[in-house]
């Protein structure tokens, strides 16, 4: 009975309090738009980033065998093909994997995918990785 009281008058206190029609006006800085703008984007970067400072990205993984001389052949051939996107040469015991891009959409790296299956067969496959990225200023990479 008690709660049901105390209740009440709370109830009515809160009621009589809204009725005076006390307003409260916020005159805020513009500027705190632009610095939240700004600290947004910076969440959005720091969100796709590693803790080793990478970007989380994908690759497209060309190679995968046991092979150290199959794996470097592998690597100058798509050095030669494709001078413009940087390869990697990856030891994860037992197998030496070749993988090649820096792609933050996955988008990017199965156009790049699909050229290669042409060129070396059909087990291409585009993983996830940490890339080397330096995104340029004002670029949405979050999308």
């Amino acid at each position: 009975m008690q709660k049901i009281m105390m209740l009440l008058v709370v109830t009515v206190l809160a009621l009589q309090a809204m009725a005076n029609g006390d307003t409260v006006i916020v005159r805020k800085d513009p500027r705190l738009d632009m610095l939240s703008a700004k600290q947004a984007q910076i969440n959005k970067r720091s969100s796709m980033m590693t803790s080793s400072g990478l970007y989380k990205g994908f690759r497209v993984q060309v190679l995968s065998t046991q092979s150290r001389g199959e794996a470097f052949k592998m690597k100058t051939d798509l050095l030669t093909r494709f001078p413009e996107e940087k390869s990697y040469l990856i030891f994860q015991s037992p197998n030496f994997k070749v993988r090649i891009g820096n792609f933050i959409k996955r988008a990017d790296a199965e156009k790049l995918k699909q050229q290669l299956a042409k060129l070396v067969g059909q087990n291409v496959y585009v993983v996830e990785d940490a890339i080397e990225y330096t995104p340029k200023e004002g670029e949405d990479i979050a999308g």
